[in-house]
């Protein structure tokens, strides 16, 4: 039986071994004519648009600086099974030709726009039909314009241990250059430069010296990183374009520590009143009650117990301690049961003056030098920003809370988180 089974396998492959392996070898170029030659029909979206050829002061909107346009296309390629079964839109572009063409025209696009982006791809011998596609084309002048940059107030948080100050300059400005319509559009309406806080580290500030202001060390000059000086224009460039402003050599973030800092002075305490209720309040009525923690000076009434404040310095303490007073505001029981406060500075523009002379006759930084007259604006806004968050705090780093009452003929302030 074995050696019937053999003889069958033998007579089979080795009779007419040259006509079985001549059909074998026939169909295997059939099956690869057929293959090379099925005909299929397959949509590439996304394909990138390229025109080439446009008069040197003429450009599109939206061009790129490599010629592409923002706006790609889908194509519907007929062709070769083969060659069009691995294709995507990064093997080919379209390219349209701009040579004496018109302010706006239509144009078709078609197999011949086809170039290959992949050397095992040619479009000629793949590709035997692309379904038209028409796209208008609309060229515009090439201007160059400076465009204003705003620095906003960053956003996230301040590290650990630090308060957010400042941010200089306030303004900046960037050369593009593009199509007049998206140029001028973008220059009415500027760009925004916003940073994160939260992209610096407590580490990177703890490292940093100070600006000297003599012997002050309260404020921490962050220095942005070249990497942060660039801004995305979608319809000029695909990439994020570098500020060339002279002034963004000089962009800083600027902090405070958070410590609390002594307020080595006593702070007056007075009363307003309101002409409403003058009938009743006023100051032949009501007067404040000295305590433990009002004391009266020369006339004056004091409060008499260690104060501190957080997120200023040591400078603007100095330059304002003389000018500062706690004001309660009267009203009757009815209105309020606990009367409101709040600390005032008296005539802030002097007081701005002088930290400002004082800053600038001991500052050593360099900053300024690109446009020194830009300084004193700088610091005015520092001072601003300094009165606007002045708040008092506790020896237990607690913000001071008072419960101010109106009595029978005086009123009385009695600190609510206040201990020794």
């Amino acid at each position: 039986m074995a050696e019937d089974v053999k003889t069958l396998l033998i007579r089979l492959f080795l009779d007419n071994w040259q006509r079985k392996l001549l059909s074998l070898i026939l169909s295997m170029i059939i099956w690869m004519v057929v293959s090379h030659s099925m005909t299929v029909t397959k949509v590439i979206p996304n394909v990138p648009v390229r025109v080439t050829n446009l008069a040197p002061n003429k450009t599109i909107e939206g061009m790129l600086v490599t010629g592409h346009l923002n706006k790609r296309v889908s194509l519907s390629i007929v062709g070769h099974k083969k060659g069009l079964e691995n294709l995507s839109s990064k093997d080919l572009e379209v390219v349209i030709d701009a040579k004496n063409k018109s302010h706006e025209w239509i144009t078709r696009i078609s197999h011949k726009n086809l170039v290959s982006l992949n050397p095992d791809f040619d479009p000629v011998k793949t590709v035997s039909r692309v379904t038209p596609i028409e796209m208008t084309v609309r060229q515009s002048k090439l201007i160059t314009e400076k465009i204003p940059i705003h620095v906003t107030q960053p956003i996230g948080e301040a590290p650990k241990g630090y308060q957010y100050l400042d941010i200089w300059p306030y303004h900046l400005s960037i050369q593009v250059t593009g199509p007049e319509e998206a140029v001028k559009k973008l220059k009415n309406r500027g760009i925004k430069l916003t940073f994160n806080l939260n992209e610096i580290t407590q580490e990177q500030l703890d490292e940093l010296q100070a600006p000297q202001q003599g012997d002050y060390s309260d404020e921490v000059s962050f220095k942005v990183p070249e990497s942060w000086k660039k801004v995305s224009l979608a319809n000029l460039s695909d990439t994020p374009i570098e500020i060339d402003d002279p002034l963004a050599k000089a962009l800083r973030i600027d902090f405070s520590r958070r410590d609390l800092l002594p307020i080595g002075f006593s702070i007056p305490v007075t009363i307003f009143f309101p002409p409403k209720y003058s009938n009743t309040i006023n100051p032949e009525t009501y007067s404040l009650a000295t305590s433990q923690f009002i004391s009266k000076k020369n006339g004056i009434k004091l409060f008499n117990e260690p104060l501190y404040a957080q997120g200023v310095s040591h400078l603007f303490l100095e330059t304002v301690k003389d000018m500062i007073q706690m004001v309660i505001i009267a009203a009757p029981k009815s209105e309020r049961d606990s009367l409101l406060w709040s600390a005032q500075f008296m005539y802030p523009h002097e007081l701005e003056n002088r930290y400002i002379a004082k800053v600038m006759a001991e500052s050593s930084e360099e900053i300024f030098d690109i446009q020194p007259h830009l300084q004193e604006d700088y610091l005015r806004n520092r001072f601003r920003g300094y009165m606007s968050r002045f708040r008092l705090y506790t020896p237990q780093n607690n913000k001071l809370s008072l419960k101010i009452e109106l009595q029978a003929n005086s009123i009385s302030i009695t600190p609510q988180n206040y201990s020794k």
